[in-house]
């Protein structure tokens, strides 16, 4: 099972409540806050999409610019030296 989902390039995180016997998550990578929840898998998909829509939607209504997810690829590399 993933953790995560896709949807036009936003990833979603995937968790679930034991205790409310709830799936939720909440888009990652960005400032803005969007979050989203299900019942089932199938509710937390379609939920995930029509937060994620809504969020687009509001972008355009107020007309201002979307936030991109951020981008991890590549090699960091890392140098640590030894302290005297």
């Amino acid at each position: 099972m993933s953790s995560v989902m896709k949807y036009k390039d936003y990833i979603g995180s995937v968790e679930f409540s034991e205790e409310d016997q709830l799936f939720y998550g909440k888009v990652l990578g960005i400032h803005s806050l969007i979050s989203y929840e299900g019942e089932s898998a199938k509710e937390l998909i379609q939920d995930f999409h029509e937060a994620v829509d809504d969020y687009l939607e509001l972008c355009v209504e107020k007309r201002i610019e979307p936030e991109k997810a951020y981008r991890y690829k590549g090699v960091h590399a890392i140098s640590i030296y030894p302290t005297k």
